[in-house]
């Protein structure tokens, strides 16, 4: 199975995720993990799965006005939060708006803030919406990643996130080894 996981992360949370997802899906060869400002160059009728996952900001999808915020958060000396190098590359959102129609299998992530997802909201739902209003098949539930209050993941959602990728492979019919994620950041 081909499988191309598309992110957005502005801290590298997000980015994490997608790293333990890919893992968890295959091999380096059967698996590209690209963020979202490089996403454009892979067409998504290559691939047997798309994923595709990104921050919830304020409930859903990042917007202009988020980004900056979240640019503006990390610019604070007290913050200790760092921008992804293609945090400024563009979003999901951009990308989304020029994918053509498309058809094959899809399934999405986010990360949101730790708490009920009903206060938090998830990008991931948004996402799916808009996967399947471009053709595509979504093969799982949109799934949600925690951030604790400063912004990191929590315990153990890297390993949660490989054991997603796996179960996704597993549901297309892919063998992937069950091999320990990396040691966690």
């Amino acid at each position: 199975m081909h499988a191309l996981i598309v992110y957005e992360s502005m801290y590298g949370n997000t980015r994490l995720v997608a790293e333990a997802i890919g893992y968890g899906l295959g091999s380096d060869e059967d698996v590209a993990i690209v963020p979202v400002a490089e996403a454009g160059n892979q067409p998504t009728s290559d691939w047997d799965l798309l994923v595709v996952g990104g921050p919830t900001h304020v409930h859903g999808m990042s917007r202009e006005t988020t980004r900056r915020s979240a640019v503006d958060g990390a610019r604070s000396p007290d913050s200790g939060l760092h921008m992804e190098p293609e945090a400024s590359g563009g979003s999901l959102r951009e990308w989304l708006d020029t994918l053509p129609a498309a058809s094959g299998r899809a399934a999405v992530f986010a990360t949101r803030a730790d708490g009920p997802a009903l206060f938090t909201g998830s990008a991931a739902k948004g996402l799916a919406k808009a996967l399947h209003h471009h053709g595509f098949e979504l093969v799982a539930e949109p799934e949600s990643f925690v951030v604790d209050r400063h912004n990191h993941l929590l315990a153990g959602e890297e390993h949660r996130a490989q054991q997603w990728g796996q179960s996704l492979a597993a549901r297309l019919g892919a063998v992937t080894p069950q091999l320990p994620i990396p040691d966690e950041r």
